[in-house]
């Protein structure tokens, strides 16, 4: 092999390898992307696309002076070692770069810390410090190891598995729907990354000439192909049910041991019921109770539960015969919620519809469980009776009486003197139990105390229990769990029977009714605790202290007016809104802005500037295989002038393929270009130039160069090129130009037609 062959060979090596080299960077951008649905998109995004590039520049580099494959590894891990250490740990370095023991020790602090952060947090994250060190961190060793799997040890499909693996993780962490262009994106760098390593593998004059010409194009069908079908074929599919406590997919169950937190932090707000009612609002749904508070900790009622075929499973209604009750009715589909509870108005009456598993009645409560069955896609009827008594029948009753348990009133001994002292110095000027009550409620619901998830992770009182309750009032910030658990608390204190219900708020107004009733979706954010406080001849009277959400608890002084409230489980007049959750919020904002947005077009017309984006977008759209085509046309002639005969032959090819012309790989280059000039208008002479290019560098000992013939062979085929063009109708050549097949068809390929018979 002559000096200048090996040059080339070389050369090309390299830029194989090159190639390759780009394909896994975009293969880790594209697994990187989904990481932005779960962290918050910010500097760490740019540092670990940084990262990543260095890396596998010092090992395009390394490779580049023939080291070892081990020496490669270890220059791309000192490359990670000195940028996490400048960027992260350069106080405790020394020079900013060479890591000390005190930088050992507080890379477990950092890990530690955003560990921490990932178990408790709701996504997207705040990208700290610390989890800006873990996922930069773990994108640069991802890199390492992609780069020696897929280059060093030339196995680019583990290197990919390993890829979609890593993408699939913000997935599994919060789940969402598909991202279908993120997919296509990274099945496209699969490809790309695939194709890479299988053409840098190839040998110089195998790329140049037609013995590998099919396979981009049938790589690149086989990719659409794959990609088409998973895209439309995997919303068809059967999703699966989520399990009630696994703490992933989108149909959450209802956790009883009030650690709500958990459940109302997950990162997807799926659907879990429908509701639909004859009331005048929808009621609030309950699923248990919890009435024994031991050991800082709320037990869910344990009772014993009757049959729903006896004559009255509920029991009856705890109400005396002056006190006015109202019989509804209301329906409850559940779409994606997996319970051993069914949730239900409160009171329920009658029940029907449960069918799988074995359903009973806890009179108690006035609830529904089951042993052995689930909600999953139950659909049921439920009676209720909720009690309606006028503001005067409240106060004058107390909220004490011998039809309830012990457990609710029992307090522990070691309850924080804090919440008995605030319960008597909010309620000071109350006169009756009821106003005693309503006091805490608007106490809890004012301007003091804030709706949050965030707060009681961050200062260490995430529970129900008492030290944590007293924490609470000190911060002032929290979720439902600890505006309910603190009420429950206070009103026992004022020697008041309280409890805890656990459930769901109304829901969220659909668009669709059903025989007259408009349905009401439930949300899984809508997962909710209120307390309940028992009235003597009334019954269990929910209140509702959580701030922001829900309605509080009012009653009238005109009993006769219906529809007036004992519970949240209807509007009250003074506010008619649905309760709403904090998810529910957001996305009433957003259907607001786009009505307003709608009506605000519809009064001042039409506006154009959608239109013109859609246009130029599609204008864009279409201008693209003409501008990939002329670029490549660019660089081949850029190419052929530098003496790559190869360039310029393949660009004549790749014009006769856009025109219509078969260009397959058993002829001959003369013989093709015989048929070009006889069949189709090309120059002889230009043809001839472009002949005897691709032959003198296929057969010469100069190998594929031939710096003499670089502008003449670039010059002819051009000329050959527009001849070409020229001798089509004006329709096939726009169509050459705006759709060329050549940039999906290679010459060569089984595509590219097959050599026509010559008449003897």
């Amino acid at each position: 092999m002559s000096s200048a062959e090996a040059a080339a060979r070389i050369a090309r090596g390299r830029g194989g390898e090159r190639l390759l080299t780009i394909s896994i960077l975009a293969a880790l951008l594209a697994a990187l992307l989904p990481v932005v649905r779960v962290i918050d998109p910010g500097w760490w995004l740019i540092g670990a696309l940084l990262l990543a590039t260095m890396v596998l520049a010092a090992g395009y580099s390394a490779r580049r002076y023939r080291l070892p494959a081990v020496a490669v590894t270890l220059i791309e891990a000192a490359v990670w070692v000195v940028f996490m250490t400048l960027v992260f740990l350069r106080d405790t370095a020394l020079l900013w770069v060479i890591p000390t023991l005190d930088t050992l020790r507080a890379v477990p602090l950092l890990v530690g810390s955003a560990m921490e952060q990932i178990a408790v947090g709701a996504a997207p994250l705040e990208p700290t410090l610390s989890l800006a060190f873990v996922v930069v961190g773990a994108m640069g060793l991802l890199t390492i190891i992609v780069d020696h799997v897929a280059v060093t040890a030339r196995m680019p499909l583990l290197a990919s598995v390993g890829i979609v693996a890593v993408s699939l993780i913000p997935a599994i962490a919060a789940p969402s729907d598909v991202d279908v262009v993120g997919f296509v994106f990274l099945a496209m760098t699969i490809l790309f990354l695939i194709r890479s390593e299988t053409r840098s593998r190839e040998k110089p004059m195998e790329r140049e000439a037609e013995r590998t010409a099919g396979v981009p194009a049938t790589a690149l069908g086989i990719g659409a192909i794959a990609i088409v079908v998973a895209v439309v074929a995997t919303p068809v599919l059967p999703q699966p049910g989520a399990r009630a406590g696994s703490g992933i997919g989108p149909g959450p169950g209802i956790d009883a041991t009030l650690q709500l937190g958990d459940d109302l932090r997950r990162p997807q707000d799926a659907e879990v019921l429908r509701v639909r009612t004859n009331a005048p609002s929808v009621p609030y749904l309950r699923a248990t109770t919890l009435s024994r508070f031991e050991g800082g900790v709320w037990e869910p009622d344990r009772a014993q539960t009757i049959s729903l075929a006896a004559e009255t499973p509920f029991g009856a209604i705890d109400t005396e015969e002056d006190i006015r009750v109202v019989d509804y009715t209301a329906n409850v589909q559940v779409v994606n919620l997996d319970s051993p509870w069914a949730p239900v108005p409160y009171p329920a009456v009658r029940l029907n519809g449960l069918n799988a598993g074995l359903w009973g009645a806890v009179p108690y409560n006035h609830t529904v469980a089951s042993t052995t069955g689930s909600t999953q896609g139950q659909s049921y009827e439920v009676a209720y009776a909720p009690a309606r008594p006028s503001l005067e029948q409240v106060r004058s009753t107390t909220a004490v009486g011998s039809q309830v348990r012990d457990e609710t009133t029992e307090l522990p001994t070691d309850i924080p003197p804090l919440i008995g002292e605030l319960a008597l110095q909010v309620t000071a000027d109350a006169a009756t139990d009821y106003d005693r009550l309503t006091a805490l409620q608007r106490w809890f619901r004012g301007g003091d105390f804030k709706y949050s998830l965030d707060a009681p992770v961050e200062e260490g009182f995430d529970g129900s229990g008492a030290e944590a309750v007293a924490r609470f009032l000190e911060v002032r910030e929290g979720y439902c769990i600890h505006f309910a658990s603190a009420f429950a608390l206070m009103a026992r204190t004022l020697h008041m029977p309280s409890r805890i219900v656990v459930g769901y708020l109304p829901g969220t107004p659909t668009t669709e009714s059903v025989d007259g009733q408009p349905v009401f979706t439930v949300y899984s954010s809508q997962l909710h605790a209120w307390p309940e406080v028992y009235f003597d001849g009334i019954g269990w009277i929910a209140f509702e202290p959580t701030s922001g959400l829900g309605v509080p608890t009012t009653f009238s002084s005109d009993a006769a007016l219906p529809g007036q409230p004992t519970d949240p489980d209807a509007a009250t007049p003074q506010s008619s809104a649905t309760p709403t959750a904090p998810g529910d919020r957001a996305r009433i904002d957003l259907e607001e802005e786009r009505q307003n947005a709608a009506g605000a077009a519809s009064q001042t017309g039409l506006d154009p500037l959608p239109i013109f984006g859609v246009v130029a977008a599609l204008l864009v759209l279409l201008a693209l295989p003409f501008l990939i085509r002329e670029l490549r046309r660019r660089q081949q002639d850029a190419a052929a002038r530098s003496g790559d005969a190869a360039a310029a032959w393949q660009s004549v090819q790749e014009a006769a393929i856009d025109v219509g012309i078969s260009v397959p790989a058993s002829e001959t280059p003369r013989a093709f270009a015989r048929r070009l000039v006889e069949q189709h208008g090309a120059p002889a002479s230009d043809m001839s130039t472009v002949v005897l290019a691709i032959e003198r560098a296929s057969y010469s000992r100069a190998g594929a160069r031939s710096q003499w013939m670089g502008d003449a062979a670039a010059d002819a085929a051009g000329s050959v090129r527009l001849a070409l063009l020229a001798s089509v109708p004006p329709s096939r050549r726009i169509l050459a130009l705006l759709a060329p097949r050549s940039l999906i068809i290679r010459p060569g390929s089984v595509y590219a037609g097959t050599a026509p018979v010559r008449a003897r």
